[in-house]
């Protein structure tokens, strides 16, 4: 499908003061000379930040990775989680229309999308507040019907449940995700049967951190959470080395932790290994597998019979492929 940029377009684009350190702090994740491969949590970000992804978000990504800018669009323009189009103010409602959200009612959660914010997909709301589309599956077929709404999950839907979240979302409140019917998490609608020990917490793991950062619809800005940087600390992550046999640090800590490393200790020579037998000679292999010209052909082979072949088609006429059974 192909997928072009809006052609309403702002002026310019820059990153928050924090969301620069965080993306600065990604690149350094790469080896010098791979600097490329953090273009897609950049977009990201940008994207988190703007709502959608513009030409200049686009560019100014490029150039933060040194890549040319056509190589970027075709990142941007190749994954549909990129939104290349404004999206709604406060919210975009991501309905999935996949096999199990289908099943048990996607289309009437598609029919409220089509009465309370616009007839089609990525249209702005009257009021500029909310925008829609239909999304292949989200990975919660447990918790079907569901929509992604910004970062989070709400599930278990019904046409009556998504049509107060929209109001809500208009109103300026933020819905706690996850399932709107009561359930816990994926349990069986009518209870446990078994693991029925004393719940310690309110709600599932995803929805607490969810209302704890409560950057569920919030426009991005860098300062949700700290910048951490781990991967700095002891070298390569996970102690693989990087790519060019150099440290990838960047700060000023990290250089000055590989400068002061001891130098690294000589290889011990290994052992001497047994001679391997010798492979045969080239005149004794000549007889075996025949001497062979620029061509390919062996030479003083035979030329071999021609295969018979046609002229003109059989009767003059096509093959009745009816035939063939």
């Amino acid at each position: 499908m192909l997928r072009r940029l809006h052609p309403e377009q702002p002026d310019s684009f820059a990153f928050t003061t924090a969301n620069q350190a965080w993306a600065d702090a990604q690149i350094t994740k790469f080896p010098e000379g791979r600097q490329a491969s953090a273009i897609i949590p950049l977009l990201w970000r940008a994207q988190e930040q703007e709502g959608w992804l513009t030409r200049p978000a686009i560019e100014h990504v490029a150039d933060m990775l040194g890549m040319d800018y056509i190589r970027a669009l075709e990142v941007a323009t190749f994954y549909f989680m990129f939104q290349l189009q404004p999206v709604g103010s406060v919210a975009h409602i991501q309905i999935c229309g996949t096999t199990s959200c289908l099943i048990c009612g996607a289309e009437d959660l598609i029919s409220v999308c089509r009465e309370k914010i616009a007839q089609q997909p990525h249209e702005l709301s009257e009021d500029g507040k909310l925008s829609w589309e239909e999304v292949e599956c989200l990975g919660a077929c447990a918790n079907a019907p569901m929509a992604q709404i910004g970062k989070d999950y709400y599930e278990d839907l019904t046409a009556e449940s998504l049509g107060k979240l929209l109001d809500d979302l208009r109103a300026g409140k933020v819905p706690t995700p996850g399932p709107q019917n009561g359930r816990f998490t994926s349990e069986p609608a009518s209870g446990l049967t078994s693991l029925e020990g004393d719940k310690v917490q309110d709600a599932n793991a995803s929805v607490s951190l969810a209302t704890a950062i409560g950057d569920s619809v919030k426009r991005i800005d860098g300062t949700e959470v700290p910048v951490l940087t781990g991967w700095l600390k002891d070298g390569p992550r996970g102690g693989r080395p990087d790519l060019n046999g150099q440290v990838a640090a960047r700060s000023e800590g990290a250089a000055q932790k590989a400068a002061a490393a001891p130098a690294a200790k000589p290889v011990a020579k290994s052992a001497p290994k047994s001679e391997k037998p010798s492979a045969p000679k080239a005149d004794d292999t000549a007889a075996a597998k025949g001497d062979y010209d620029r061509d390919g052909v062996v030479e003083g082979a035979d030329e071999g019979t021609k295969p018979a072949t046609l002229s003109a088609a059989r009767d003059g006429g096509p093959d009745d492929l009816k035939k063939i059974k």
